[in-house]
């Protein structure tokens, strides 16, 4: 194996209604756009995927969503996020 260096810096926040801060984490690290993956029924059910998109464009986030989570996914549905994000849907 070659020798490289590995560097992934991540910030989970949790708590009651932690989403709320959602935008704000966005721009916090100079983001302008957001897709939104997600996996189906139940996050749509809840109103979870509602109000998060909502909160992001609110803090003026561009928001894509597309749905259809699944284990092992195909190139495909990445490169089916990217021309959504890209807008050539």
């Amino acid at each position: 194996m070659k020798d490289f260096n590995y560097y992934a810096p991540t910030e989970v926040v949790f708590g009651k209604e932690s989403e709320e801060q959602v935008a704000q984490l966005v721009k916090k690290y100079g983001g302008t756009k957001v897709l939104v993956h997600y996996g189906g029924k139940s996050a749509v059910r809840s109103g979870l995927l509602d109000k998060v998109c909502n909160l992001l464009r609110d803090g003026g986030i561009e928001v894509f969503t597309l749905g259809g989570v699944v284990p092992n996914p195909r190139l495909s549905l990445a490169k089916q996020g990217i021309e959504l994000c890209r807008g050539r849907h």
